[in-house]
C-alpha cells in the first residue's frame, strides 16, 4: 500500500476508535501553545552548519500536548506528553523538533502501526488491559518494550518537567559533510519529576495548561537542547529500541517559553521539516509521520474553514 494511503487508513482507523473531533489534530488532540527563544550554546558548531543550532537567538513556537486522539480525556487519562517546537528560521523558512516523554515508539513499521489500532481500544482509558497487552505482545515481539513502558508510565508533574525524547535518529551534518547521528532530548531546567499515582487521580482537565501558565509568568519553564550522539551499531531505522545510557551529550542551547499565544493549534509540527545541516535517517516511522501530519491538518483546516 502506498504511503499516502496507508497513511490514511491509519488516520481513519484513529478516528473510528478514538471518535472524530472536528477541527483538533488526529492525535496529541488538545494542547498549549508559546512564544519562546531559543539561543545556541555555541558547542553545536562543531556537529552541524545549521545556523540556529551553532550560535545567536531564535524565535520559536513551541505547543505541549496530551497524547491521546481525544480531546476531553482528563490530564491524567494521557500519561505521554508531548513538546513540539517549530524554529522560525530566515527567509520564512522553519525546523520541526517533536519529543514525547517516552523514550521509544511501540510500532518499527507504518503497517506495524496500522495493523496494531485494530487492538488499540484498551488504550482508549490509557492504558491497554492484560489481555490486549498479551494479543500485542505475541503478534508484536519488537513492541514489547515500549508498551510496558506506557503502560507504566506517569505523567509529569509538569508540562515543564518532563523529559522529551525525539525517538526517531536524525543526522547532523557539519562543514566538512560528515553526518553523525543523534538522538534529541528537551531536558527541562526546573528538573524531571513525574506524578504519583495519588497526585495522578487528582489531576483535573486542563490542570497541565493552568499550571505552565502560572510557571511560565514566573519565568520557571526553560529547557536544554540535548543531542545524543550515536555510535557505530546504534539503530538508526528502529523507533522501538533506545540506545545505551552512556551515550556523549552535547548541550545545543537553551529554550526560553516567554508567553501563550494561540499560533500554535495553526502550526504543522512534521517533523520531517528540516533546516540544512540536520537530515532524516532512514527510520520509517519518521516518514510516515509526513504524510499522516498532512491528512490531519488538512482534515482539521477543512472543518475549521467549513465552521466559517
Amino acid at each position: 500500500m502506498a504511503q499516502d494511503k496507508l497513511a490514511e487508513a491509519a488516520v481513519n482507523k484513529i478516528e473510528k476508535i478514538f471518535g472524530e473531533h472536528p477541527e483538533y489534530r488526529r492525535a496529541h488532540s488538545r494542547g498549549t501553545g508559546y512564544e519562546a527563544e531559543f539561543t545556541a550554546s555555541g558547542e553545536g558548531k562543531n556537529w552541524t552548519v545549521a545556523p540556529h543550532l551553532r550560535e545567536g537567538t531564535t524565535k520559536t513556537v513551541v505547543r505541549f500536548s496530551h497524547s491521546s486522539p481525544d480531546p476531553f480525556w482528563t490530564d491524567n487519562l494521557s500519561p505521554v506528553k508531548g513538546m513540539a517546537v517549530q524554529f522560525e528560521l530566515p527567509d520564512g523558512q522553519v525546523m520541526n523538533s517533536v519529543g514525547v516523554t517516552s523514550p521509544i515508539f511501540f510500532a518499527r513499521t507504518p503497517e506495524v502501526f496500522t495493523e496494531m489500532l485494530e487492538i488499540a481500544k484498551s488504550f482508549k482509558k490509557g492504558r491497554p488491559q492484560l489481555r490486549d497487552l498479551i494479543k500485542l505482545f505475541v503478534k508484536f515481539p519488537e513492541s514489547r518494550s515500549a508498551i510496558r513502558i506506557i503502560r507504566k508510565m506517569q505523567s509529569p508533574a509538569s508540562f515543564a518537567t518532563g523529559l522529551y525524547h525525539s525517538i526517531h535518529a536524525f543526522y547532523l551534518v557539519n562543514g566538512t559533510g560528515k553526518r553523525v547521528p543523534v538522538k534529541f532530548q528537551w531536558v527541562p531546567e526546573a528538573g524531571v519529576e513525574s506524578l504519583n499515582p495519588a497526585q495522578a487521580a487528582s489531576v483535573h482537565k486542563g490542570d497541565f495548561e493552568k499550571e505552565l501558565e502560572e510557571r511560565v509568568a514566573k519565568g520557571g519553564a526553560n529547557f536544554r537542547l540535548v543531542a545524543v550522539i550515536g555510535e557505530e551499531g546504534d539503530p538508526v531505522d528502529d523507533a522501538t529500541k533506545d540506545w545505551p545510557a552512556d551515550r556523549k551529550k552535547v548541550d545545543i542551547g537553551r529554550l526560553k517559553l516567554i508567553g501563550p499565544t494561540e499560533r500554535a493549534e495553526e502550526l504543522l509540527f512534521d517533523p520531517t521539516v528540516l533546516a540544512e545541516g540536520v537530515e532524516c535517517t532512514e527510520d520509517p516511522i519518521l516518514h510516515f509521520r509526513n504524510p499522516a501530519y498532512a491528512i490531519s491538518y488538512k482534515r482539521r483546516s477543512a472543518e475549521k474553514q467549513e465552521k466559517r
